[in-house]
């Protein structure tokens, strides 16, 4: 049986690992498919690749899109893309733009509370500055002894409600689809048990993902729980979704689980890598 594991991230975005560490991790916990998908970006691609070449992965050009969908921040993955698609870099580029004044803004709330600081201390863990996000903040509220963990910080600070959050402004569904498979890849909901959606809210948001072209849905992913796995499962099976699986692997210590520690696809699903080209 394979080991797949399709959703992971690097220093590109907000991991704690190089991509080519990334990598190597990977392969050193036999990894036999890996897909690297960064937030927003594909700079982390490139040196991927090449070690995964090197170790005699197979490796899938990845990434996590960033989208708004009914009032919630969604992720849309995308798999086996050309990576020099014009359409899709610029849409990327367009999310990209404007992280570094929401963070001034999320700093700003943070400081109104009695937290300071925060920008200039996220910004030492953003290594790609025009990417920073919330775990870049979450990672300096632990060091500064706010919180215990990264978890603690997104649930007390950091999510829609509380004192931190600020909205951004963020591709929508139909586009971030249109992207994907503009490029000829294949698009995924990324982790749909994180998404606080009621279950016809949930079936909502699958149709609209159907009628965009999405092929694809997480079932097995870091953090999912059994009863996850069983529900969108039985979705997978409605809708004629693929189905996918990956860690969401950010770094030692701060992840669900490991890359490549995952647990089986149902198999009577289709896997999502029958759809990548050779």
């Amino acid at each position: 049986m394979l080991n797949v594991d399709l959703h992971c991230h690097s220093t590109a975005s907000d991991g704690l690992l190089p991509p080519a560490e990334v990598v190597r991790r990977a392969a050193s916990n036999g990894v036999d498919m890996l897909s690297l998908t960064d937030h927003d970006d594909l700079g982390g691609l490139p040196a991927a690749r090449s070690v995964a070449d090197e170790l005699g992965m197979r490796f899938v050009n990845g990434v996590e899109i960033s989208i708004e969908w009914g009032g919630l921040q969604v992720h849309i993955i995308g798999y086996a893309f050309a990576a020099d698609d014009p359409a899709l870099n610029d849409g990327l580029a367009s999310i990209r733009s404007g992280r570094i004044s929401r963070a001034r803004r999320m700093a700003t709330e943070l400081e109104t509370i009695g937290i300071g600081g925060c920008f200039d201390g996220a910004m030492r863990f953003a290594e790609n500055p025009n990417l920073i996000s919330r775990a870049h903040f979450a990672r300096y509220l632990v060091e500064s002894g706010v919180c215990k963990d990264v978890r603690s910080v997104f649930e007390s600070y950091i999510v829609p409600g509380r004192p931190g959050y600020v909205d951004h402004r963020w591709a929508t569904l139909e586009e971030s689809v249109g992207w994907i498979l503009g490029a000829g890849g294949v698009a995924a909901v990324a982790h749909p048990g994180r998404y606080k959606l009621s279950r016809p809210e949930m079936r909502l948001m699958l149709d609209d993902f159907k009628r965009c072209g999405g092929q694809a849905i997480e079932i097995v992913s870091g953090s999912h729980s059994a009863e996850n796995v069983t529900v969108f499962s039985r979705l997978a099976r409605e809708y004629g979704f693929l189905a996918s699986c990956g860690s969401d692997f950010h770094g030692p210590g701060e992840s669900y689980i490991d890359l490549g520690k995952l647990a089986p696809l149902p198999p009577d699903l289709t896997p999502v890598w029958e759809a990548f080209r050779p």
